[in-house]
């Protein structure tokens, strides 16, 4: 993912969203709307959640020290984690609880154009973020659909952005129909009913963002192009005959950690193997630019070995393991 597309998708998401809840507070005060309030504090937590990945984006870019030597890439993984829990706790439970309240004591809305007024501004500022959001998404997502987008990039941040839009313009059209339900009866129990949706809408993407970091932050392969390209670069069909079994993994977004074994001749000098290595380096360097680090294992194939499969215990080994396509 591109940090400066990344970065602006933020930027603009932070922006509407601390206007948005200056308004939404203000809407709540005038007129007691329970949808008003949950709404207010969703836009708060995200606000700290686009906070969060901005200093998360900022600490992965320290460099390597001895007692982490692959960097901080993982930083951005671990704070767009944060985002799932900010956004399941104060958002989702919070929204909840206040509708599940509002419900059980309705009361009817006070001067019901402030909170109406706000959220057809929210909904404004909320679709300029999306829209932003996904006019940077759409550089990078090529032929996947949004759902794969999601789902495959390595990058937390634009995910992040596009989910927490989607959720807030979602929630604001719930809000506006709990508001619009509650006029038009003069039932107050139509805003609890549509604060109550905000909140399991908000608990529902936080636990598909949490789902999702949590795979990034275990620690995941190469795509299957990637992949793909690497196999092609290494093998020279000279001194590097063929993969016996090769791993690789995602130390960052944007740093991608090699590691293979490789099938040379049996006659080949020591010389001669080193320099076909790092020939071999410098084409999956090229091949796939973000591969930073690079461990190539030279060993003789073994056809017996061979048919033990991808065990990566096996010496040398069976054939190269691709990665699931999920």
């Amino acid at each position: 993912m591109s940090a400066s597309g990344g970065t602006r998708a933020i930027v603009a998401a932070l922006g509407a969203n601390l206007a948005i809840a200056v308004s939404k507070f203000v809407a709540f005060a005038f007129s007691g709307s329970s949808s008003m309030l949950a709404e207010g504090v969703h836009s708060l937590a995200d606000s700290g959640n686009q906070a969060l990945l901005l200093i998360g984006g900022k600490k992965a870019q320290r460099e390597a020290t001895p007692q982490h030597p692959f960097g901080y890439g993982r930083e951005r993984y671990i704070y767009a984690f944060l985002v799932s829990i900010v956004l399941f706790s104060v958002g989702g439970m919070f929204a909840v609880y206040e509708g599940y309240e509002k419900i059980r004591h309705p009361h009817e809305l006070e001067h019901w154009y402030w909170p109406v007024g706000v959220l057809v501004f929210a909904i404004i500022a909320e679709g300029f973020s999306f829209r932003t959001a996904i006019k940077e998404s759409n550089e990078l997502r090529g032929t996947h659909s949004w759902s794969q987008f999601i789902r495959r990039a390595k990058a937390p941040e634009l995910p992040v952005v596009l989910l927490e839009d989607f959720g807030a313009l979602i929630g604001l059209v719930l809000a506006l129909g709990g508001v619009g339900m509650a006029l038009l009866t003069g039932d107050g129990v139509w805003d609890g009913i549509g604060t109550l949706c905000i909140g399991i809408l908000l608990i529902l993407i936080a636990l598909v963002l949490a789902a999702e970091t949590k795979s990034l932050l275990l620690g995941e392969s190469a795509g299957i192009e990637d992949v793909k390209k690497i196999e092609t670069a290494i093998v020279d069909g000279h001194t590097v005959t063929g993969i016996i079994h090769m791993r690789t993994l995602h130390l960052g977004p944007e740093e991608l950690l090699v590691a293979a074994k490789i099938a040379v001749q049996h006659d080949d000098t020591a010389t001669e193997v080193a320099t076909a290595i790092n020939a071999a380096e410098s084409r999956i360097r090229e091949a796939v630019p973000i591969a930073r680090v690079i461990y190539l294992e030279p060993d003789i194939y073994s056809e017996s070995e061979a048919t033990k499969g991808p065990d990566r215990e096996a010496t040398p080994g069976g054939p190269a393991q691709h990665p699931a396509d999920h």
